[in-house]
C-alpha cells in the first residue's frame, strides 16, 4: 500500500488549455426584483440546490472548498479564466522573481469581518492551508512559504520551482480568509471571514445554509440581496424541486430528469469531468496485471455516454476529455500493458457513489460486463461522505468516480500527480508505479506550454498502460436554471455557478 496523504474530494484540475465552452451565463431577461431581505434591500434572494452536503464543517481544505466558490463565498488570489489561464483574483498582477519565487500584488480589499486583506493576512492564510492534515490537494507536493513585502506585496517562495504557482494559487482549496477564521481551536470558520460577494450568515448542519450580500465586495455588489442555499443529495429531489418552483437553480440535473424540464431551463455545459473506473493493483485480485488487462478489456465503453448518459457525454478515450482541446491532437498509445489473464471467477468489490445518480447506473453496467468476461462483482453505493475514507483506505477492489481532471489547479499535470503517483493525495486508484512516478515529475519540472502538455499526455498513456485507471466517459453536466433567473456562471472547471450578475 503506499502511503500518501489524504485531502477530501475537491469534487472528485490547465495550464492554458483551450476549451471549448466558455464560461456563459443564462440567458433571457430578468427581473432584480424587489425581494427579500440581505444587506442592501435590493434584489431578490436566489433558492439554489447543491447536490454534495457539507462533509467537513465547511473547511475550505477538502470537499466543501467548492461549495463555499461555487455559493460566491470564497476566493484566492487568483482564479481561471475560460481559457484555463489564471487570471487576477485578490492579486491585480504578479510576476515571477527567480526560479523559486513569485510576488502578488494585491488589489484594495476587505473581508467580510471588516478588517482589511494585508499581505500579513494573506501570508497567515496561506500558512494555515500549508500546515493543514491533510493537506489540501492543489499543495500535493509543493511545499511554499508566504510573507509580506511592502505594502501590497505578497512573496511566495517554493521550496522547488513551480512554474505553475498562479494557476494552483486559483484552487478553492487555497481561499483566503481573515485572522478571525482560525481563532477557533482545530478548525477553520468561513462564516463571515471570507472576501467573495456572498457572506455566510447561517449554516443548518448538511442541510441548509444562508448567505446575505456583501455590500463591500471589491468587485461590486451583487445583484442579488442574498442566497438561500439547500443541500440536496437527491438528483430528482433536485428536478421536482425546480420544476414546482421552489428552487432558482438546481445544480447537476440528472440526465434521466433532463426531459422532465422545459428546454429553456435546461442549461447543458461540457466539464473536465471524466468518470472513471479505477482498478485497485495493491492488493486484492486486480494486484495481477493480467486480470487488470482482462477486466479492461471487457469494457465496452462506448455504450456509456449513448446510453447512461442519453448523449450527455462524450465516450471515454483518457485522463482528459474533449472540453481539453490540445489533448486529443496530443494523446499517445498507452505504454505498458499486459496480456490478458482469463478471469476464473475471482470475486470484485465495485463500489461508487449516488450523489451523482448516473453512477450507480453506470456501475451496475460495468457489474454486467464484468460478471459477462468471468469475474463475480459485489456492487457497494453509498452517500460520498460514507464512502471517501473506505475508497482512499484501498478496502475496494474497483471504483467508479466522477473527476474534475482540472478542478484542484487548473494544471494537467497536478491531477496526475494527485491521483495517480505513489504519494498522491487522492489516490483512489492506489496505483504505485516507477515509471509513472517518474513521467510524472518530468512533466512537474517544464514551464513551457506546449511542452507541459506533450509530458502530460506521456504521463497519461503509463497511467493507462498499467490498466488501474478505465476512461468510460467525459460528462456534460446539466444545470436547471428557472426562466426568471439571469446570470448563472456556467463553468467547465465546476468552481463557480452564482456571481455579481446572477439574479432573478
Amino acid at each position: 500500500m503506499p502511503s500518501y496523504r489524504r485531502p477530501r474530494l475537491l469534487a472528485p484540475l490547465l495550464l492554458i488549455p483551450l476549451i471549448s465552452s466558455c464560461f456563459a451565463s443564462g440567458g433571457g431577461a430578468g427581473d432584480s426584483g424587489a425581494g427579500g431581505g440581505g444587506k442592501g434591500g435590493d434584489g431578490s434572494r436566489l433558492r439554489v440546490a447543491l447536490a454534495f452536503p457539507p462533509a467537513e464543517n465547511l473547511s475550505p481544505y477538502g470537499a466543501d472548498a467548492t461549495l463555499l466558490s461555487r455559493l460566491g463565498v470564497t476566493e484566492g488570489l487568483t482564479s481561471l479564466d475560460a481559457n484555463g489561464s489564471a487570471a487576477p483574483a485578490l492579486a491585480e498582477s504578479w510576476r515571477r522573481d527567480g526560479d523559486r519565487a513569485w510576488e502578488f500584488s494585491l488589489r484594495d480589499a476587505t473581508f467580510q469581518d471588516g478588517t482589511d486583506v494585508t499581505p500579513a493576512a494573506v501570508a497567515d492564510s496561506l500558512a494555515k492551508a500549508t500546515d493543514a492534515e491533510p493537506a489540501p490537494a492543489a499543495l500535493a507536493g509543493v511545499t511554499l512559504t508566504a510573507k509580506g513585502s511592502g505594502e501590497r506585496v505578497v512573496r511566495i517562495t517554493t521550496d522547488e520551482p513551480d512554474p505553475v504557482l498562479p494557476l494552483r494559487l486559483s484552487s478553492p482549496s487555497l481561499a483566503v480568509l481573515s485572522a478571525k477564521a482560525y481563532e477557533k481551536s482545530g478548525r477553520v470558520d468561513p462564516v463571515g471571514h471570507a472576501t467573495g460577494p456572498f457572506e455566510l450568515t447561517k449554516v443548518n448542519g448538511a442541510t441548509s445554509a444562508s448567505l446575505d450580500r456583501f455590500d463591500d465586495y471589491w468587485g461590486g455588489r451583487a445583484q442579488a440581496s442574498g442566497i438561500d442555499a439547500r443541500f440536496i443529495a437527491d438528483g430528482t429531489a433536485r428536478a421536482n424541486a425546480l420544476r414546482t418552483g421552489e428552487l432558482d437553480i438546481a445544480e447537476a440535473v440528472p440526465v434521466a430528469q433532463a426531459a422532465s424540464l422545459d428546454k429553456e431551463t435546461r442549461r447543458d455545459t461540457a466539464t473536465t469531468r471524466t468518470t472513471s473506473l479505477l482498478f485497485n493493483p495493491e492488493s486484492g485480485p486486480f494486484k495481477d496485471a493480467g486480470l487488470r488487462a482482462a477486466a479492461r478489456g471487457a469494457l465496452d465503453t462506448s455504450v456509456f455516454a449513448k446510453d447512461v448518459y442519453e448523449g450527455y457525454g462524450d465516450p471515454g478515450a483518457g485522463v482528459y476529455g474533449p472540453a481539453v482541446t490540445w489533448a486529443e491532437g496530443k494523446r499517445t498509445e498507452p505504454v505498458g500493458r499486459a496480456d490478458a489473464k482469463k478471469p476464473a471467477g475471482e470475486t470484485i468489490n465495485l463500489a461508487t457513489y449516488d450523489n451523482r445518480p448516473e453512477l450507480p447506473e453506470v456501475a451496475q453496467v460495468v457489474k454486467q460486463q464484468l460478471e459477462k468476461a468471468g469475474f463475480k462483482v459485489e456492487l457497494t453505493v453509498r452517500e460520498y461522505s460514507r464512502l471517501e475514507g473506505d475508497a482512499l483506505d484501498g478496502k475496494f477492489d474497483a471504483f467508479v468516480l466522477a473527476r474534475n481532471t482540472l478542478l484542484d489547479t487548473g494544471d494537467p499535470v497536478a491531477v496526475l500527480a494527485s491521483d495517480y503517483t505513489c504519494d498522491g493525495g487522492y489516490n483512489i486508484a492506489q496505483l504505485c508505479d516507477k515509471g509513472v512516478d517518474r513521467a510524472v515529475a518530468d512533466a512537474e519540472k517544464i514551464a513551457d506550454t506546449a511542452k507541459r502538455q506533450d509530458a502530460a499526455m506521456a504521463a497519461e498513456a503509463r497511467i493507462l498502460g498499467s490498466d488501474a485507471v478505465v476512461p468510460l466517459v467525459h460528462q456534460r453536466i446539466i444545470t436547471g436554471v428557472a426562466d426568471s433567473v439571469q446570470g448563472v456562471v456556467l463553468d467547465p472547471y465546476e468552481r463557480t455557478l452564482v456571481g455579481t450578475g446572477t439574479r432573478r
